[in-house]
This record gives C-alpha cells, structure tokens and sequence, in this order.
C-alpha cells in the first residue's frame, strides 16, 4: 500500500467495480480539527445522493461566476490558494482522506473561505453525480501513480473517467494533471491523446515543464523537487463536440 500520507492525493477508484482504494484516516485529530468535522464539514460536504442543482453555481454561499474541481487536494495548499485568488469561482474539492479534510476546513475557516464545497469520498462517483457541462476546470495534482503493473487499473485516469471528465466539461474547459513519475505522465498523455474529446494544449517544451503562470506549489511538489524528481503539468482542453 502506498503512503498517501505523503501524496497531494490518496484517491484512487478501481473504475470497472467502483471500488474505492486509498486509506482514509491516518494521523490522530486534535480536537479543533474534530470540531471542524463535526460542524463545518457537514455545512460544506455535497449530498450526491440527492439530484444535483441543474446550475451548480448555486451549491455555493456566495456569487460565483464559473466552478471548478480539484480530485485528491491532500493537504489542500493548492485548493485554498486557488479559491483565495479567484473569489468569483466555486471550487469543489474532492478527497477521501480524513486528515486532509481537516485541513483544508482549518484553512476555509480561517480564510473565510465562502467558495468552497467538499466531498469526502469516491471522484468517480462526484463527477457522475455533476451535471453535463457544468465545470471550467479538473485538477489533478500529484495523484497517487499506483506504480505495480498490477495496480494500474487504480489509477485515476482511465478511458472511462477520461469519457466522464469530458461529460462535465463545458466546452475549452481543461482537465490539468501535475506528476512527477514519468510512467504515470506518459500514461496520461497516451490515454488523453487517443480520445477524441481532449487535445493537449502543449506547443513547446517549456509548456510541460514549467508550471502555469500562479501555480501553488503543494508540500508533495516540493519534497519530489527536492529529491530531484521533476514534475511535467499537462494540461488538456475539452474540445468542442462536433455537429
């Protein structure tokens, strides 16, 4: 079993029975932290066992203007600062993980965070619960890579979620995916490139190599770079359905 203490994202969905992978508590909560579970997290989590609202903007406790979804935030660095910069969007942050729940409540509640909502289970199931066309964006960041030949059917990023994904996208909305293991990278990159719903908005080197422009750094990211594993950001645009 991989630490996924130590990855931005533990979550990981055997898509052909629906089974979840991953393990959802790890280190002992102090007690605000349960406070928070017990209080904010319900007043935040989604219901998807209920009809989800036809315009998702609405699931949110302020205006927002677009709404994206971030799988696995881990400790949720990359979520808060996303949210904290662009008030005008609602994010959905999906991750099984109870510590990394409680932190990113600890950073919602101390942020005044109003543009977030939290789902604390399988991804797969959100985004069959989202509405069509309902998203701006998908970040994937540091998902656990499932490196055993075995595990490969754990992964993330499989024809059927790639099908799911592009179901949810609005139009030139973008799935984004950060890793640092070259297998999973190419995985990624062969599974998008052979659907016909995704191109991959590369044009030069720099593109993959460089992180987008305002890119927050998680404290996954920063151990792989200091051990010198260099990470590639992909970034794939939904494209138009053809008529």
């Amino acid at each position: 079993m991989p630490d996924n203490t130590s990855r931005s994202s533990d979550l990981a969905v055997a898509h052909q029975s629906g089974s979840f992978f991953g393990r959802r508590k790890g280190h002992r909560l102090r007690a605000h932290q349960s406070h928070l579970m017990e209080d904010l997290l319900p007043r935040l989590s989604l219901d998807i066992s209920e009809p989800a609202e036809p315009y998702l903007r609405q699931i949110f406790a302020c205006p927002v203007a677009h709404v994206r979804l971030e799988i696995g935030f881990g400790g949720g660095e990359h979520l808060a600062a996303e949210a904290r910069a662009n008030p005008n969007v609602g994010f959905i942050g999906c991750e099984p993980y109870i510590n990394g729940m409680a932190k990113i409540l600890a950073q919602i509640e101390a942020q005044d965070l109003a543009n977030i909502r939290l789902f604390a289970g399988d991804a797969a199931e959100l985004i069959s619960w989202l509405p069509a066309s309902s998203l701006t964006r998908i970040d994937l960041i540091h998902p656990d890579p499932w490196p055993k030949r075995r595990h490969w059917k754990r992964r993330f990023v499989q024809d059927a979620t790639i099908a799911a994904m592009a179901r949810v996208l609005e139009n030139h909305g973008e799935f984004r995916f950060v890793c640092d293991i070259d297998d999973y990278v190419s995985w990624t990159l062969a599974h998008l490139q052979r659907s016909a719903d995704f191109v991959w908005t590369a044009e030069r080197v720099s593109d993959w190599r460089d992180p987008w422009p305002n890119y927050t750094m998680t404290r996954y990211g920063a151990k792989a770079t200091r051990e010198g594993r260099t990470a590639s950001y992909l970034i794939f645009r939904r494209q138009q359905a053809a008529i």
